[in-house]
């Protein structure tokens, strides 16, 4: 449905996207991650028609956006951060309005009382759009980009601005719309893309960091598994003992539980299971435990864990093309 390839982009001498490559399947919802100027926000311009690529391709449902732009932004609907509303203009004047502007050649009634039905504004069509809430001005922004019935969506910062309840309704309609609609969410706020996408794709300093489904995205980051194990004991003595086991990697006290418990995270290298092990030793030095768990990295963990380790390969590389100057600059 969605096909980025070899996709450059230059500023002037600033390389913003550095050659970058994915494809998005029909039907999923995908969450594009990023933190400020990694190219995210010039990926999805590009994707929308708002901007050229230096070089590379994108494509939308088979469509190329360079080619044929036309043809290619009816296949997307588009949600800004900020809606592009008119206050001034009642919910059913909008729709019709937007409905004109794409030249949209299904039933008008039956279409736009389906989306309202799908965004449940259909109580507030007569009501002047500056008189809604937040949150209805959100789903009014939805519809818009449901005019047409595209089978591409992107929105952007969809849940900004949102009470909590208000966050949750717009999740639930977004997440809805996976299967009948390819969904690209972009956001700031990590357990929105848990709660909704499909499959994570993480951006940074131009190039693609991570690239997996939620529930595997742990593993494109770390190898390391960790747990929290609650252990009866000498606090010095357990963590001696801990951090002498074979494959451990980390081993610190995270807080008391009970008035006789002290709570540990213990990590471990790639592929070892610590947890018979660990039952083995704490049992043949007398430390009872009372709890173990498994630990797995949060979203917020993996995310900057990713930019991380991207930000260390660019400033290993920065040092050896100037270490390489140096020496060319010597002979």
């Amino acid at each position: 449905m969605i096909n980025i390839e070899h996709l450059v982009k230059y500023y002037g001498k600033i390389r913003a996207v550095n050659d970058i490559s994915f494809q998005i399947g029909e039907g999923e919802i995908v969450g594009f991650l990023g933190p400020n100027g990694a190219g995210k926000s010039t990926v999805m311009n590009i994707l929308c028609g708002y901007l050229s690529c230096t070089s590379g391709k994108a494509e939308i449902n088979g469509v190329d956006i360079l080619e044929n732009p036309i043809e290619a932004k009816k296949q997307i609907g588009f949600l800004p951060e900020l809606p592009p509303l008119y206050p001034e203009m009642t919910v059913n004047e909008y729709l019709n309005f937007i409905y004109e502007l794409k030249d949209v050649t299904l039933k008008r009634k039956e279409h736009l009382e389906e989306i309202c039905r799908v965004t449940a504004i259909a109580h507030v069509r007569d009501r002047l759009i500056r008189n809604l809430s937040k949150g209805y001005k959100q789903r009014v922004g939805i519809a818009q980009a449901l005019i047409g019935n595209p089978p591409v969506l992107i929105f952007d910062e969809p849940t900004v601005g949102l009470d909590p309840k208000q966050i949750v309704e717009v999740r639930n309609l977004i997440k809805s719309l996976g299967g009948r609609h390819t969904v690209i969410l972009s956001t700031h706020i990590l357990p929105e893309v848990q709660a909704v996408c499909d499959r994570i794709i993480i951006i940074n300093k131009g190039v693609i960091v991570a690239n997996e489904k939620t529930e595997e995205i742990s593993k494109a980051v770390t190898d390391n598994s960790r747990l929290t194990v609650k252990i009866c004991g000498s606090e010095k003595a357990v963590l001696s003992a801990l951090k002498g086991l074979n494959g451990v990697v980390r081993a610190e006290v995270v807080g008391r539980q009970d008035a006789d418990s002290i709570t540990y995270i213990v990590e471990s290298s790639a592929g070892i299971d610590l947890r018979k092990p660990l039952f083995n030793l704490m049992a043949a030095e007398h430390f009872p435990i009372i709890g173990m768990e498994a630990k797995g990295l949060n979203l917020e963990d993996v995310f900057i864990s990713a930019v991380d380790e991207e930000e260390e390969r660019f400033s290993k590389k920065k040092r050896k093309d100037k270490t390489r100057e140096k020496e060319m600059g010597g002979r």
